[in-house]
This record gives structure tokens, sequence and C-alpha cells, in this order.
């Protein structure tokens, strides 16, 4: 990455995605994205942003499209792994104001892909929309929970929209049916290469008190089983034929560290930052598990981690 000395070619590029942005945007170079990550681990951004307007976003996307520079989209950290040698490109944090509102209308709520999804749980519940009650124990944005569908307690989030809007990466924006939009488990291929804007979820009445004890059964849950200690969630997406967690305590490697990495003692599939890991020590143990599963078990166990950077992760 950035040497720490300003070239000419790196100003000019700041200074020309600056001006495509045209709405007081800043690219900031060679910036650290550790803190922004809840594994508080990994290497830096190229070129870093957080746009202050849609159609700054859209104007961003196409200089960087022209440019062939790649753009990765970093919501709130909760499922990202940005590798120690650095991720290429321009990194984007849709963290403003406008990529961050939550609006009620009846039964619908439409939410920023910047938004928290734990937010939208606090609303749903207090408009008295049920549906939405298992989305606050997943950290994380709705963009970023839209493009692995994220799901806990038996629901996913694609079970609850209604209409996507989303922008390719020549900057143009449609907007989309969810039954138009092919989704499956932690996936949804069309956010692979598009980013998402914006989406309107739909509920069902109920009482907010009784939301409310839901959402209160599910924080239990959630606290008696997972770690508290800094994680990106589950590690890797469950097989069809046995749970991702179960598989790995059963392969022995509950507890096993590797540098400042340490599988979890409380649930298998959360790999935790036991105090200075890097993105090195943690892929390190994702490759061990998945070699041994492959190995013992002939399972191919697939990343649920967002893992980016200028050596791509093979299960990408």
């Amino acid at each position: 990455m950035n040497t720490g000395i300003a070239s000419p070619v790196w100003n000019g590029v700041k200074v020309d995605l600056e001006r495509s942005a045209g709405d007081g945007t800043v690219i900031q170079s060679d910036y650290p994205l550790e803190e922004l990550t809840t594994l508080r681990a990994g290497g830096r951004a190229e070129w870093f942003t957080e746009p202050k307007t849609e159609a700054g976003l859209a104007a961003l996307l196409a200089s960087c499209s022209k440019r062939a520079l790649p753009v990765t989209v970093l919501g709130r950290g909760s499922n990202f792994l940005p590798l120690d040698s650095g991720v290429p490109g321009l990194t984007v944090r849709l963290s403003n104001p406008v990529f961050n509102g939550i609006e009620s209308t009846g039964l619908r709520i439409k939410c920023g892909a910047g938004s928290k999804m734990k937010a939208v749980a606090t609303e749903a519940r207090r408009c008295g929309l049920t549906g939405m009650e298992f989305l606050e124990g997943i950290p994380g944005s709705i963009g970023g929970g839209l493009r692995m569908n994220a799901g806990a307690m038996g629901r996913e989030l694609f079970d609850l929209v209604e209409t996507l809007r989303f922008m390719d990466p020549d900057g143009s924006v449609f907007e989309m049916p969810s039954e138009s939009i092919e989704v499956g488990y932690r996936s949804c291929p069309l956010l692979k290469n598009q980013i998402a804007l914006s989406v309107v979820l739909k509920g069902e009445p109920d009482a907010p008190d009784a939301i409310a004890a839901r959402m209160s059964v599910f924080a239990e849950r959630r606290w008696s089983t997972q770690p508290r200690a800094r994680s990106a969630g589950c590690i890797f997406r469950n097989p069809e034929t046995i749970p991702a967690g179960k598989l790995v305590d059963e392969l022995g490697f509950k507890g096993l560290v590797e540098g400042g990495a340490m599988v979890s003692e409380e649930h298998a599939n959360f790999i935790v930052n036991t105090g200075e890991a890097t993105a090195g020590d943690i892929l390190r143990l994702i490759q061990r598990i998945q070699e041994k599963a492959l190995v013992e078990r002939g399972i191919r166990l697939k990343t649920e981690v967002q893992i980016v950077g200028v050596e791509q992760a093979r299960d990408d």
C-alpha cells in the first residue's frame, strides 16, 4: 500500500475522485480499516471514503469504473476481514445520514442501507410490527445483511423484503420487487456486484409488549451461546449435513489458538480476537479448519465472513 509519502499520482487520484463526487466527499489514502471491523483486525484500504450523497456515490462509482479501480463496500464491519496485505481500490462506507434513515408507514419500514439492523428491530417494536425481532441480535448494517441474506432464529432478512433499491457499478439506480431477486442461504448474488441503497421491509401487526418479550428471549438465547469477545459472528456457513459449529467442535478445534486468534470456547463457529490478532492469524485458523473438515469428513466449509484484500479468499 502507500509508503506514507503522497506521490503526484496518488494526489491526482484523490483530487480526481473528490472532484467527481462534487459534494464535498473526502477521499483518504492508506486508510486503516482495523478499527472499523468488529474483529479489530486487518489491513489498510488503498483509498477510503464515506460519501455524503447518493449522487456523489454514483459519480464515484462511475469514476472508479472508468479507471478500472475496484470498489469494496464496508458496512458496519461486523462480517468483514480485510487482509493484512491491504484492500486495493476504493473502500466505501455508507455511514452518512442520507444512507441510514429509517421511516415507518403502516406495515412497512423503509431502511437505508447504512442503518443498523438493531435499530430497525427497535423501530419495528415501537410501531407494533412483528417479524423483525431477530434483527435485534445481528450486528451490522441493513446493506451488509441484504448482501448475505443475514438470518437468525429461523428467519432470514429477505423473508421481510418487499422492494430493494440498489446501484450498479456504473452508478445507475434500480428498484426491484423481492420476488424478482434470487436469494439463497447467506447469499444474494445480485448484491455481489451491486450496492444496496435502501429496502422496504414488511411486518405484521402485534402488541409492542409481546414483540419486546420475544426480543428479550432472543437476546438471552444469543448471549448464553455466543462469545462476547471480538468476533465477526459465524465464520462458516452451515453445510447441509451438520451445523458448522458442531462440526468444528467435533474436529477438536475449540480453544485452538493461532497468534492472537482463537476458536471460541463458547461456540466453535466463532473465531475471536484475544488481543492482538492479525488477519493472517484468523485466516490461518480458517484454512486449518477447512483442510481438516475436507480430509476427515469430506465437507468443504465455506466462509460466511467476507474476506477481502489483495489475495482474495478461496470461498469468496
